[in-house]
């Protein structure tokens, strides 16, 4: 039974740019993202957008393959009803069909995580909050969060059955079919 006063709505993709103008307007503590792997959407019967999922390549470096592992690195909602876990189940249903092992992202530690659950996503680790510096030396963006946070993931499918890619050392040792 739906929520007294929910409306129907639907996902729908989305060029980076519209995500991008979302995310400025109504995303709490994020401005937008550079790059994306697809951006979704949600909108209800006359295409009013309601809320935006930007899903990238893992933003940390120990995070998991770029081949194997997409991140949901923004989501933001105007507080519609069901928004955030229909597009969280989405960004699933289509990191699947791309054959991607697993999704994943991460949550301010003052933030409960409800949508993901309800999005049967798992809570997996808590990451320490901290300033940190690039590997070249220049000092991180001051306009994020350096609080806690806890990254939830999703398994999509068999990690067995992903492809070896040309860069791995596995590459050159496979016989290929002629």
């Amino acid at each position: 039974m739906k929520p007294v006063g929910a409306v129907p709505l639907w996902v729908v993709p989305l060029e980076l740019s519209t995500a991008n103008w979302f995310v400025a307007k109504h995303h709490r503590h994020h401005a937008p993202v550079v790059g994306h792997r697809f951006s979704l959407g949600c909108v209800d019967a006359s295409g009013f957008l309601h809320g935006v999922a930007i899903v990238g390549r893992p933003v940390a470096r120990l995070a998991g393959s770029p081949s194997e592992v997409l991140e949901v690195t923004r989501l933001a909602a105007d507080g519609t009803p069901n928004v955030c876990s229909m597009l969280y189940s989405a960004c699933a249903r289509a990191g699947k069909a791309m054959g991607y092992v697993r999704i994943q992202t991460y949550i301010l530690d003052s933030e409960l995580g409800t949508t993901l659950r309800a999005s049967g996503w798992v809570n997996t680790v808590r990451t320490k909050g901290k300033q940190w510096v690039h590997s070249d030396g220049k000092p991180r963006r001051t306009d994020q969060p350096t609080c806690d946070k806890y990254r939830w993931e999703l398994v999509l499918n068999d990690p067995h059955l992903v492809v070896v890619q040309r860069d791995d050392p596995l590459y050159e040792e496979m016989e290929l079919p002629l």
